[in-house]
Formats: C-alpha cells, structure tokens, sequence
C-alpha cells in the first residue's frame, strides 16, 4: 500500500512538473513572439514610461495577494472558509489599492517627468490588479491539487488574445497603449478560464480566525516578498527618475528578457516542489532524500539553461531586434548571472517553507536588501552598467545566507546541498567552452546560434550520460516515456 501511494504521489508530481513545464514553455514562447514585434516597434521611451508603471503595479500585486497563496498551499488542509476568506480579502484590497493609485497618478507621472502621459496610461494598467485578484485563489487550489492543467491553458489561450491585441495595437501606431491593453487582455482572459471552470465559487462567509491562521503563515511570506519587490524594482526606480525613460526602457528590457527565463524556472519549481515538500514535512528521512533530489533536478536544468542564453545573449539580440537594443545586452549578461542565484535561493526558500517557517527567511530577505544598498550607494556615480553589477553582489551574498538558513531550519547538511549542484556547474561550464569558441570564428549570428545550441546541448548530454546521471536518466525516461504512450494511443 506504500508503495503504491508513493508511485501515485510520483506519477502526480511528474504530471505536475509536465504541465508546469508546458505552461511556462508555452507561456514564455508567446510572451517572447509579441514581446519582439513591440520591441521592434515601440520606442524605447515608451518602453520606459511601461516600466515605470510596473515599478507600481509589482507592489500593489504583491500586497494583493499578501503572502496567503503560499501559506495556503503550505497549510495541509485548507477548507472552504480559508479559500473564501482569501478571496474577499484579496479582492477588497484590490480595489482599494486601484483606487489609491487612481489619485496618485499625477504624482506618479511628476515623479518620472512624464509630461502627463502616465496619468491615463497607468489609470487603465493599474485595472489589472482586480482582474488578477479574482483568479488568484482558483490557481492556488489547482496548484494545491497538483492539478495544474487548466492553469496552463488559461495562460495559453490568454496570452495568445492578448499578444494578437497587442501587436495590432502596436502596428497600428498605438505605443505605449499597446503594451498596456495587451496587459489588460490577458489578465481577463486568464481569470474568466479560470472561473469558468472551476467547479469551485466562494461563499458569502468571511472567517477572522481564519485569516488570522493563514496571515501567522503568510505574513513572513509577505514581509520577505515586499522587501524583495522593493529591491527588485529599486533599479527601474533609480534609473527613471535619476536618469531618464530611454536608459530605463534599456533596463526593462535587459530584466524582462533575463527575467523570462529566471522566473519560469523559479515558478515551475515552486508549483511542482514546494506542495510535494509540504506534505512530508513530517518524515525527516523522507524530506531529506526529496530535497536532495529537488536540489539535483533544479541544478541540472538551471546551470545549463541560463549558461546557454549567458553564452548566446548578443545573437539572440541581433536575431531578433537588429542593434536596436544593443546598449541592452551587457545588462542583460549580468542579470542572467543574477537570476542563477535567484532561482537557487528560491528552491532554498521552498525548503524553509514546507516546514512551516516562512518568517525566517524574511532575515535572507534583509542580508539580500543590506547588500545591495551597499551596491547602489558604491556603483551609482559609475553608470547604469556598473548599478546593475551590483545585483550580482547581491545575488551571491543573498545565496550564501540562503544557504546557512535552509541548513539551520531544515538540519540537512549544507555541504550536501553544494555537493548536489556543483558537478552540474562544472559539467555546464566545460560544455559551454567550445560555444565560446565558436563566436571568434562564425559572424551570422543565425548559424552561430543554432551551432551554439547544438554542440553545447550535445556535449552535457552526453557528458551527463557518460557520468551515469541518475537525473538525466530520469528526465529522459519520462518525457520520451510520455511520448511514447501517446504514440500507443494513437496507434492502438
């Protein structure tokens, strides 16, 4: 009987990894097609005045859903009342924070000398903060399901309306309004799914010792996340209004392609680990060979995808947007060396949370925060280049604190941890050498590319192979499993 619920709980971590994977593949596959027509057809001040809308919108999201998502997902046996709390609450902050933001933005457009074009710019993004509310409990009981499936065709279809909309708009000659509806469209889209097909509605009860249970979880999720949007967005800030909008649309575009990259694993991650963690946070043995595995899985895919798009960054950019965006590539380098810590301190983060002590790492939170107030105030006489160096300080001092508390609040071994990822590390840099080799011999950025792609992927699988990983074995066994049986499918 065991054996079988532990296969059960295998097969449906498997196909909670699959359609994570799916979701944020395909998600990040239609992002990136509209992401380069607006990027080859807006302008980069107009860029500049969206990301300065962000900056604002990433704390009024942040506060909207208050840390509750996790700690639900964190809680064993959430019922309806803890669902239907969460989401009255949720929706009420929500339209408080529009309303809020709908008076401050005049403020908002002095703050970055926008000359009023923010005003109703950010009047109709900002409406995106109540569509998002309405769907965020219906996707944190699929994903405490660990079935995950309608929230990556949510997201599919979502993001295919959207782009549509938006590169009409944008061909049309529409700017900045195109990136904003595109927003405003895909958060309609993905929340109507959601709600019409979930079999689940809330009820008229609002619970105060209910939101009391959930927020003694929540609020260390919510103070670490505030503290970690504020210096994730610190940057945009600085670069907007001490700079100018054509240096900030540079920036927004170094982070949000770093960003497609870093945040789909992290969230693929946390959808697939962090439930699966949770519910054998009560059998230590159990835990610790999880989180080895865990740690393994993570490196493997990690290492080598964010090393490849490092390698291959300047064909990338010349692919697909000429030398429009060049003065962006060395800022997105560096931030892609950030995002390897942050999808590692993120795995660490899970670690913390499944055990039931999410106000501890809001002390990592505070160490990442000090360290790159150290940064800005050292690199800012120096330029935007040497600013966003300094996330990388930060990434790494951010990771070895990470590192010393999941040690001390789960009593797994640290060495263990490092162990696990740096044969994955070394393997991903060797087979990345003869990638660096090529780019002095081959200028079509094209074939320098794809030759790229294939040499490096070819030699750490078959380096992996040789060395016998039990990871890649498994990764491998899966998906050309899963292909195969829909082969016999089909052809039975």
């Amino acid at each position: 009987m065991e054996k079988q619920d532990e296969a059960g709980l295998k097969l449906k971590t498997a196909r909670t990894l699959k359609w994570n994977t799916i979701d944020k593949f395909s998600s990040q596959v239609l992002y990136a097609v509209t992401g380069i027509v607006l990027a080859n057809v807006v302008s980069k001040e107009e860029f500049g005045i969206v990301g300065a809308i962000l900056v604002f919108q990433a704390f009024a999201s942040l506060l909207i859903d208050s840390g509750f998502s996790t700690a639900l997902i964190q809680r064993k046996n959430p019922n309806n009342s803890d669902y239907s709390t969460v989401f009255w609450f949720n929706m009420g902050v929500s339209v408080a924070l529009y309303a809020v933001l709908w008076f401050c933005a005049p403020w908002i457009d002095a703050l970055f000398h926008a000359g009023g074009r923010l005003v109703p710019l950010s009047r109709v993004m900002f409406l995106t903060f109540i569509l998002n509310a309405a769907a965020i409990v219906q996707t944190n009981r699929l994903m405490k399901q660990m079935t995950v499936k309608m929230v990556a065709v949510s997201n599919v279809i979502g993001l295919t309306v959207s782009g549509i909309v938006g590169v009409w708009l944008a061909l049309s000659g529409y700017g900045a309004w195109a990136i904003v509806w595109q927003s405003i469209v895909l958060a309609a889209v993905k929340s109507g799914i959601l709600w019409f097909s979930s079999s689940w509605k809330p009820s008229a009860e609002f619970s105060m010792s209910s939101l009391r249970s959930i927020f003694s979880v929540g609020a260390g999720v919510m103070a670490s996340s505030f503290l970690n949007t504020i210096f994730q967005n610190i940057y945009s800030f600085i670069i907007g209004a001490h700079y100018n909008l054509v240096q900030l649309g540079n920036y927004s575009q170094a982070d949000k392609w770093s960003k497609m990259g870093v945040m789909s694993l992290s969230q693929v991650f946390t959808a697939s680990f962090l439930p699966l963690l949770s519910a054998k946070q009560d059998d230590r043995s159990e835990y610790e060979r999880m989180m080895s595995k865990t740690n393994r899985f993570t490196s493997y895919i990690t290492f080598f995808a964010m090393g490849l798009l490092l390698v291959c960054s300047t064909q990338i950019f010349h692919i697909f947007f000429g030398t429009k965006w060049d003065s962006a590539i060395l800022m997105f380098q560096l931030l892609v060396v950030r995002g390897i810590f942050t999808v590692i301190t993120t795995l660490y983060n899970n670690y913390i949370i499944s055990c039931g002590a999410s106000r501890k790492y809001v002390y990592s939170e505070i160490v990442k925060d000090v360290s790159t107030v150290i940064a800005i105030a050292v690199t800012i006489p120096f330029g935007i280049t040497w600013l966003v160096a300094g996330q990388v300080f930060a990434g790494a001092v951010y990771y070895c604190y990470a590192l010393y508390l999941v040690g001390k609040v789960t009593g797994c071994s640290r060495v263990a941890l490092v162990k696990d990822a740096l044969p994955y590390l070394a393997l991903t840099v060797v087979s990345l050498a003869p990638a660096v080799v090529l780019a002095h011999f081959i200028v079509n950025a094209w074939l320098l590319f794809v030759l790229q792609v294939i040499v490096a992927a070819g030699a750490y699988l078959l380096m992996n192979k040789l060395l016998r990983s039990k990871i890649q074995d498994d990764v491998l066994e899966y998906a050309l499993g899963g292909v195969k049986r829909k082969f016999r499918k089909t052809t039975n």
